[in-house]
């Protein structure tokens, strides 16, 4: 009885939110580089990147249909998701989540160092610590932004954020 009477205190305290539009907060913070087939670049703040599927290996990304990226990336087929260190990178990372590539070119203006993927016509952001390239193999608009489901095609790390094992340290990065 005594349990039953702790479980229901617990059930008391807690608060429905109303606003879940950003129920689950997204980690790591991802920079998404893509490039149209005009050759155009640009680099937007993606807050929807996980794991699809780990056989084959396949990401995710949800992208607004309104912003610029969206466009090239259909148009392309392919993206890179770049990681920044967390602290190291603040400034880069609020500018490219709060304009638009249409107006701007965000590499310009920040002085964004890149370097060419290897597997796909996309820039990857050199200052961050880890670069994956992607080739979408499918996509699907649930609600308010498409998920772009795409096969990693190459994978890269800073070596001092590999461990022992070869696997991301995404805590030296700054996710814990």
């Amino acid at each position: 009885i005594e349990q039953i009477c702790k479980t229901k205190e617990i059930v008391k305290m807690k608060k429905e939110v109303k606003n879940v539009s950003l129920c689950i907060q997204p980690l790591p913070l991802a920079v998404v580089s893509c490039r149209g087939g005009d050759g155009r670049s640009n680099a937007l703040v993606v807050g929807f990147a996980a794991n699809a599927s780990l056989a084959p290996a396949m990401v995710m990304v949800g992208i607004a249909p309104e912003r610029f990226s969206h466009h090239l990336i259909k148009e392309s087929g392919c993206f890179v998701i770049n990681f920044p260190p967390l602290g190291g990178f603040r400034k880069e990372y609020d500018y490219l989540g709060s304009r638009s590539g249409r107006d701007v070119d965000k590499f310009k203006a920040l002085g964004l160092r890149f370097g060419e993927a290897q597997t796909i016509d996309a820039p990857v952001l050199t200052d961050c610590p880890v670069n994956i390239e992607c080739v979408v193999v499918e996509s699907l608009r649930p609600g308010s932004h498409e998920l772009f489901i795409a096969r990693v095609e190459r994978l890269r790390c800073d070596e001092e954020y590999l461990n022992g094992q070869g696997c991301i340290s995404w805590d030296r990065i700054g996710v814990k």
